[in-house]
């Protein structure tokens, strides 16, 4: 007699906020957010200037702390720690000891400028985990090769171009093995003409798996390799789904009215 099939266990999202708000002083900037990230899966997140994208990103590693809510990363609590049902924040040590394991890449680019390429890539792995400095260049010059980047190791940020220094940050961020990368509106800086470089290499580390959270207004990148679209506005996730439905076929006034802007 067959035996009945087994529920196959439900996975852990990579990234599950529920109910975050965040305000400064009387502004409430987030209201309520409520969204899952798989693990595996480029997760996009639209919205006009102010709605509140970038403020939720940096809640995602502590940069910002919210003020009400839950926020998880592969199950553990961002910031905090919970005890007989309420949260106490944690000590800094431990809050940049988890912070490791999430790459976040700015729309500045915030490379040293007195070090080299290569250099701007060791210097976490070397300082924060202490690797040796040899494994670290070694570990240095494949992500830069990794990222097209090979020839200017030894090249400091002002001799190569934004798409250029844009790459060496995300070749920084991937220096200390993160299981989840944040991007925030990592090509607004850059001349259009350099937008594509930067955004092939975002197209590979898709394709290797890497969990990703993008806000952006590269709609074509959204369609392309995106697998959910959130549109935010006002603080609040007004439109959710597969890019396909939300880029071509938005239910929300709302969503019709920025996208009629952007495409």
């Amino acid at each position: 007699m067959n035996q009945p099939a087994q529920p196959t266990p439900t996975a852990e999202p990579m990234v599950r906020a529920q109910g975050v708000r965040k305000s400064y002083g009387p502004v409430d900037v987030l209201k309520g957010i409520d969204l899952e990230v798989a693990t595996g899966e480029v997760f996009c997140l639209l919205g006009p200037s102010g709605s509140g994208k970038s403020t939720f990103l940096r809640c995602i590693n502590h940069l910002e702390k919210v003020n009400s809510g839950r926020l998880t990363v592969d199950g553990d609590l961002v910031g905090y720690h919970e005890r007989d049902g309420r949260l106490y924040e944690l000590k800094d040590n431990e809050v940049a000891r988890r912070r490791r394991d999430i790459g976040m890449v700015f729309q500045r680019f915030n490379l040293f400028p007195h070090m080299t390429a290569v250099e701007n890539i060791m210097e976490a792995p070397v300082r924060v985990r202490k690797e040796p400095k040899t494994a670290a260049r070694d570990r240095a010059l494949e992500l830069l090769a990794r990222v097209g980047l090979a020839d200017k190791a030894r090249s400091y940020p002002s001799q190569l171009s934004g798409g250029q220094q844009q790459r060496v940050a995300i070749a920084r961020a991937l220096a200390m093995e993160p299981k989840l990368m944040l991007f925030d509106e990592p090509t607004s800086a850059l001349d259009p003409e350099l937008v594509g470089e930067v955004l092939d290499v975002m197209r590979g580390l898709a394709e290797d798996g890497m969990t990703m959270i993008v806000v952006t207004h590269e709609t074509g990148f959204a369609r392309e390799v995106g697998d959910a679209v959130v549109f935010m506005d006002d603080g609040v996730v007004v439109e959710s789904g597969h890019p396909r439905d939300v880029l071509t076929a938005p239910r929300h006034l709302r969503t019709q009215q920025f996208l009629s802007k952007v495409l």
